[in-house]
């Protein structure tokens, strides 16, 4: 399987008496790295700019699917709840934090996040 490739926020500022800010959908990916530092190593992150349009994003998703985080999957990746595909691109992906947790902890065998009620 190839790598998975993970867009993630960087840090913002929104005005300048605001911020910096940081995305919390972006922060359960990166606690979930703290937890599985080796899975880590299985994906390429690429840290993207708040503002839109988001062209690294676009690219292999298309502009309807730009926010962040996500996780572009391989084309051989296996079936797993919660892979979307982009209308544009067809290319698979997943935008849910938690979701994202869970598919890198099932296919590297990582620590998952405990179930949410």
């Amino acid at each position: 399987m190839g790598k998975p490739v993970l867009y993630m926020l960087n840090t913002w500022y929104d005005a300048p008496d605001q911020g910096p800010f940081y995305c919390p959908d972006c922060g359960i990916v990166e606690g979930f790295f703290i937890y599985n530092p080796k899975i880590k190593e299985q994906v390429d992150i690429i840290h993207v700019d708040f503002q839109r349009p988001r062209p690294e994003i676009i690219e292999p998703l298309g502009e309807e699917n730009q926010g962040s985080p996500v996780l572009v999957l391989p084309d051989d990746s296996v079936s797993f709840d919660g892979i979307k595909k982009s209308m544009t691109t067809g290319k698979a992906f997943i935008d849910d934090s938690i979701s994202i947790c869970n598919f890198l902890a099932q296919t590297y065998n990582g620590i998952m996040p405990h179930p949410q009620d």
